[in-house]
């Protein structure tokens, strides 16, 4: 609501002059629509108890525009309009105070009006004037009677008149903040609509019951079909194959009140399909009707072509890592036959060969399935660094299950740190140990790496590939942080997650 219509303009003050003339005065009239006014309940009271104040048959809100002077309310008459030439409401609006006429067939200026010099043969006259907040004069409230009133009005009455008059006006304010404000409200969500239709993505909106009320442009652009009205509409648009569990989920997910997220190939209009990922929010509605939700659809056909390329190229290194194990072991054993001797030696190194290959199966999403719990899976990663007699790695602390989500991301992490600690650390040397403890607080996954009995501590941390890789998985897939500081002992490495990033 802006601020100027709560300050309409003062009693007893006449128009502003700049607006008495026709082009601003209409101007100022045409933005209250007044076709939106005619009968209005609230004017029409207003206008029944002037004409009761007043002991008057006739009372009528009369505003003057540019060939008429038309009666949004009134009683005692049925003419809804009359020519402005015939208008006493014209004078009256362009006065400071209520105009009043006690004859008007005494009156040199409305004598010759035909309904003053004929029928109904109006003789009294008393209008107050209704003039727009800025100023404009745009009519008058005014009370008629066809007998003459020498004594006017009473004091009374013609204050009342005048506080009557300001309800008037205070009505034909609202009426105009309300136009206003829908137009601003209509411009805003033309421009909202522009925008969203605007944008590479399908988007829509779905009412409480589940029909949708909005499909972005791009929808039929894409599909080339009419936007869908329940969510059955759906099923002609996306490939069979993807229908289940898609409709399933999203009917449930619905029912719930639930986030969704889903994907599935999308039929294009050349008769083609490509992948694409919806995510569809609940927003709380209105009147205890539900949530409304509000969703899109985006293209991601490239960026899934360019996962399954990584996907087959890390595949295929891998199976490339996993045959020089298989070689690297094939030449132990086959060597170990020409030295008798040492067979228990290459039967060893044969282990441990294999325990690797164990580990990098989980740093390459083989085994991240199998459900393991924490230090199941750390004791596995670094078996190939232990000792049989189980004095260069110890485990201690808490042990929690770990999702399939976050086997990998672990499994990256204390591979970088096993790996590291082989070559520059306690793992490096052979009467090096690494302490491992787990513990939780408040929510807070702790695991401490203690090395101790390495080479000198370097003091330097490492900024390569593996150690860029090991900070981005931490911060991201596991929402936690890695610190690592050098002691007297060697490094101390402190891994810190929240409990449910496990």
């Amino acid at each position: 609501m802006k601020l100027d219509y709560l300050k309409p303009w003062p009693i007893g003050t006449p128009p502003e002059p700049a607006l008495r003339g026709d082009d601003a005065r209409l101007a100022v009239l045409k933005s209250f629509d007044l076709d939106g006014l005619e009968n209005d309940p609230e004017l029409a009271q207003i206008t029944r108890f002037a004409a009761e104040l007043c002991g008057t048959p006739i009372a009528r809100v009369s505003l003057v525009e540019d060939v008429r002077q038309r009666f949004l309310t009134r009683t005692g008459l049925p003419e809804t309009e009359t020519p402005r030439n015939q208008s006493i409401c014209a004078h009256a609006m362009l006065e400071a105070e209520p105009l009043v006429v006690p004859d008007l067939i005494e009156d040199v200026r409305f004598q010759d009006y035909p309904p003053v010099a004929g029928e109904p043969h109006l003789r009294f006259y008393a209008g107050a004037p209704l003039i727009s907040h800025e100023g404009a004069p745009l009519g008058s409230l005014c009370v008629i009677d066809t007998k003459p009133r020498p004594e006017g009005l009473s004091d009374l009455q013609k204050n009342g008149l005048q506080v009557l008059a300001a309800s008037v006006m205070r009505r034909l304010r609202h009426r105009r903040e309300h136009l206003e404000q829908r137009a601003e409200l209509q411009q805003s969500e033309r421009r909202l609509r522009t925008l969203i239709d605007s944008l590479p993505d399908i988007a829509f909106s779905i009412r409480a019951d589940g029909s949708f009320d909005y499909v972005n442009a791009q929808f039929e652009e894409v599909v080339g079909v009419d936007s869908p009205q329940q969510a059955e509409d759906w099923r002609p648009v996306i490939h069979p194959d993807d229908h289940e569990p898609l409709f399933t989920e999203w009917y449930d997910t619905f029912a719930k009140g639930e986030p969704f997220e889903g994907e599935f190939r999308l039929k294009q209009r050349d008769g083609s399909y490509r992948w694409s990922l919806t995510r569809v929010l609940p927003v709380a509605g209105d009147n205890d009707e539900g949530p409304r939700w509000f969703g899109t659809i985006t293209d991601f056909e490239e960026a899934k072509r360019q996962v399954e390329a990584r996907e087959l190229l890390a595949n295929e290194l891998s199976h490339r890592i996993k045959n020089i194990f298989a070689v690297i072991g094939g030449l132990i054993r086959l060597k170990g036959r020409d030295y008798p001797d040492a067979e228990p030696f290459s039967e060893d190194i044969n282990a441990t060969l294999d325990t690797l290959n164990r580990a990098h199966s989980y740093v390459t999403h083989e085994r991240a399935n199998e459900g393991d719990t924490l230090q199941g899976l750390i004791a596995k990663l670094l078996a190939p660094y232990g000792d049989p007699a189980g004095g260069r790695l110890s485990l201690s602390g808490e042990d929690l299950p770990v999702s399939n989500r976050s086997t990998t991301a672990l499994a990256l992490v204390f591979h970088e740190l096993a790996t590291n600690s082989a070559k520059y650390g306690a793992f490096s040397v052979a009467e090096g140990s690494v302490d491992i403890g787990i513990k939780q607080v408040d929510g807070l996954i702790s695991i401490r790496w203690q090395e101790v009995g390495g080479p000198p501590p370097q003091q330097e941390l490492g900024t390569g590939f593996g150690s860029r890789l090991v900070e981005r998985t931490v911060n991201g897939q596991l929402r936690g942080e890695l610190n690592r500081a050098f002691e007297e002992t060697g490094l101390v490495a402190v891994l810190t997650v929240p409990a449910d990033a496990l």
